[in-house]
């Protein structure tokens, strides 16, 4: 187990020599890697404490306790992230967040409903726990597990309630501009000719049922249509159960959708006391099928209260519960006063969540005004976590985004506040048509913005970039990344997104499950790839994740092992190694992009080393540095071969290329210092570790050795005292 300490790597300059370095004269031809240091073609800037941070997850209560301290905390903090961002991942989970577990409940005799934390800093919060949603209409449960779906449980006493805060009595807005919907997925195409609802209070007065006319799952907005069976719109509901023969001849579908438009606003089983009881939508039980020749209704659907039930998704879920949900099983939010006490943000300002799919404004305002009052400091508020993920409509959670930017402002005026929180996609994300046939997601939720008058809310874009499909990330995913990353980022600018919005990665890597390929060289390859891209493409800060170490799991179905860890730890939370992320960290964190806390310029910079495919092997990211340096972040991504790069900074405006002078220092880190040894949760590297450094003397016919599989920082003054401008 070796690392870096003090910002100074181990390792002899004799010992590495030789692989990092070819002089011209030693007879090797060297390729082009081309910088265009035109001082007027800056891509990017910026400033590395502000823009180079890391994510803090919900982890186990052991991981929290064993971790977040010293001296585990000063080899997390060694990998050299700056801010962070505390990520919500209750929300994923569709549970409500107690963030302080002290505070009052909506209905204080019978202790529960809407809760909301204590804004007064009182008991040390060290951790919090989200609470299963009794009303929830998702079927997410693992065998054992309790987040199943109530719309197909069996239970005809439970029952779904859409989300009050969507309705004219918060939003302003007529309920059909925020209609509320239910799917049922029957596995497979089937034969569906009637529909049985069991309605709760209030119930739906005027609905549609629907069926999916695509092969593919409904998620795929534009690869079919939702129509309505000739006989499925309903315009004077009245509750109850009904049985609804929707079709004399059965259509073949697998997705059925209730589409709901006006509501009764009769009041849930929770009683009139509070009026969020008596808005939206609720259902005890869905059933569909067909009705036999005698009116024998034959059900498709399995009522079953776990996994195997037959599956529905919702437009939203009602925040109501009570103590009896708490799921500590699902894991710790960290409490903020151990979060902002325990040295992890470095005393930087952070990034913090408000729970909003699943909470209420009144809640998020006291969790500003408790943050503020404790004087912990605050970069920006991600407002809810994933809707695209939850399925949540644009209008929907622009709906919400408002109510709470509102609530929040009343706290703090100058809060920057920002979403949607995407999760890792690679193109844009597409909703079923509006009224005027527009699909683009993030397009809709700003045209609301935009008409509401609110896009001054908007501080920030944020998203999660997972470019990979889970366990099957292969070496050759590598040569995808900057144009996955670069072709998003436009996507979303052409969405109408304005240039004055800065784009924030506030979590993401290889991929949410990416296995031996995130242990092994590779996952270092992609994080500095990844980054030198973002930045290339005019992204304002990156987030590293995950920070804070968790033992090695079993992987992808292999022994591969699995983490988003950046140290190897065992189930005591012992260091047992450092992982190849630990390293690339470093890399761009301490060699690349230094100092912190000032401004660095990017440029463009190609290679012409390509494979007989025609993919870019060699890609490079430059910076004009603030103490004159120029460093090239240089990845080589052919696997088996090295290659030799003569380097010029190219200055289109004054018609000169020049190369590096004088010294230069070159840092490395690929397969010949670092090997991963799959074993499960018993996995390792050797050698793990640590980056071959040197120092050379360069001039103009210098060619620099970039080993296989490996990340290199190339830093120095070049001829000329060429600096853009700027010393």
């Amino acid at each position: 187990m070796r690392g870096l300490e003090s910002g100074k790597y181990t390792g002899t300059v004799s010992r590495i020599h030789a692989f990092l370095l070819v002089v011209s004269l030693s007879g090797a031809v060297a390729q082009n890697l081309v910088v265009d240091a035109t001082p007027s073609h800056t891509v990017n800037s910026f400033s590395p404490m502000h823009a180079l941070g890391a994510g803090v997850d919900r982890i186990s209560r052991d991981a929290a306790d064993k971790t977040m301290i010293e001296p585990m905390l000063h080899e997390i903090l060694a990998s050299g992230w700056q801010m962070v961002t505390y990520r919500q991942n209750t929300e994923l989970h569709a549970e409500a967040w107690h963030w302080n577990p002290q505070g009052t409940w909506s209905d204080a005799s019978g202790k529960s409903g809407y809760f909301t934390g204590n804004a007064e800093p009182r008991e040390t919060i060290r951790h919090s726990w989200g609470y299963t949603l009794p009303h929830r209409g998702f079927s997410r449960a693992r065998e054992g597990g309790s987040n199943f779906s109530v719309l197909t449980d069996g239970d005809v006493a439970t029952y779904w309630k859409s989300n009050p805060y969507l309705t004219r009595a918060f939003t302003g807005e007529d309920d059909s501009m925020h209609p509320q919907w239910v799917i049922v997925d029957l596995g497979s195409a089937q034969p569906v000719s009637a529909a049985r609802i069991a309605w709760a209070e209030p119930y739906a007065k005027r609905y549609a049922v629907q069926f999916w006319t695509g092969e593919k799952n409904p998620r795929q907005a534009t690869s079919g249509l939702w129509q309505t069976f000739p006989a499925g719109t309903v315009k004077d509901g009245r509750g109850g159960t009904v049985t609804l023969p929707l079709t004399a001849i059965p259509v073949v579908t697998r997705y059925l959708r209730i589409w709901m438009t006006v509501s009764s606003n009769t009041c849930d089983t929770h009683g009139s006391g509070d009026p969020r009881n008596c808005l939206g939508y609720a259902i005890h039980e869905l059933y569909a099928g067909t009705l036999s020749k005698d009116g024998e209704f034959q059900d498709l659907v399995k009522h079953i209260a776990g996994a195997a039930q037959t599956s529905t998704v919702v437009s939203s879920v009602d925040p109501w519960h009570q103590p009896s949900d708490l799921n500590e099983r699902g894991g710790d939010q960290v409490g903020f006063d151990f979060f902002f006490s325990s040295g992890i943000t470095r005393g930087l300002p952070a990034m913090v969540p408000v729970a909003m799919l699943y909470g209420t404004p009144e809640d998020a305002a006291a969790q500003i005004a408790y943050l503020e009052k404790r004087k912990y400091p605050i970069s920006y508020v991600e407002l809810g976590e994933e809707p695209d993920g939850q399925r949540m409509l644009p209008e929907d959670y622009a709906a919400l985004y408002v109510q709470w930017a509102a609530a929040i402002h009343k706290v703090d005026p100058n809060l920057k506040l920002g979403g949607p929180v995407f999760e890792g996609v690679k193109e844009d994300i597409e909703v079923w048509p509006d009224a005027d046939g527009r699909v683009s997601w993030l397009g809709r939720f700003l045209d609301y913005l935009r008409a509401h008058g609110r896009m001054s809310d908007l501080a920030f874009m944020s998203f999660e970039h997972y470019p990979y499909t889970p366990c099957q990330s292969t070496w050759g995913d590598l040569y995808r990344e900057p144009q996955l990353i670069t072709h998003i980022m436009e996507v979303w600018r052409n969405d109408g997104l304005p240039q004055s919005v800065p784009l924030f990665m506030t979590e993401g890597n290889l991929s949410s499950r990416a296995g031996g390929t995130f242990l092994d060289i590779m996952g270092a390859l992609w994080l500095a790839d990844y980054t030198g891209s973002f930045f290339t493409a005019g992204g304002s800060a990156s987030y590293f994740f995950h920070y804070i170490p968790e033992p090695l799991g079993r992987g992808c179905n292999d022994d591969s092992g699995s983490t988003f860890s950046l140290i190897n730890v065992d189930r005591d939370f012992k260091i047992r190694g450092y992982l190849s992320q630990h390293f690339a960290s470093q890399l761009i964190t301490r060699e690349w992009a230094q100092p912190v806390d000032r401004e660095h310029r990017v440029f463009r910079a190609s290679s012409d080393v390509r494979d007989s495919a025609g993919n870019i092997l060699v890609t490079a990211y430059a910076l004009l540095r603030p103490d004159g340096q120029w460093a090239l972040l240089v990845v080589n991504k052919d696997h088996d071969r090295a290659h030799d790069l003569r380097i010029t900074f190219r200055d289109s405006d004054s018609k000169s290329e020049r190369g590096f002078a004088g010294p230069v220092q070159m840092v490395t880190f690929g397969a010949k210092q670092y090997q991963w040894h799959p074993d499960g949760a018993n996995g390792y590297a050797n050698p793990d570790g640590p980056p071959a450094t040197s120092s050379i003397t360069a001039g103009a016919e210098t060619s620099y050795t970039i080993p296989e599989a490996s990340v290199t920082v190339i830093r120095g003054k070049i001829a000329g005292g060429l600096t853009s401008g700027r010393e």
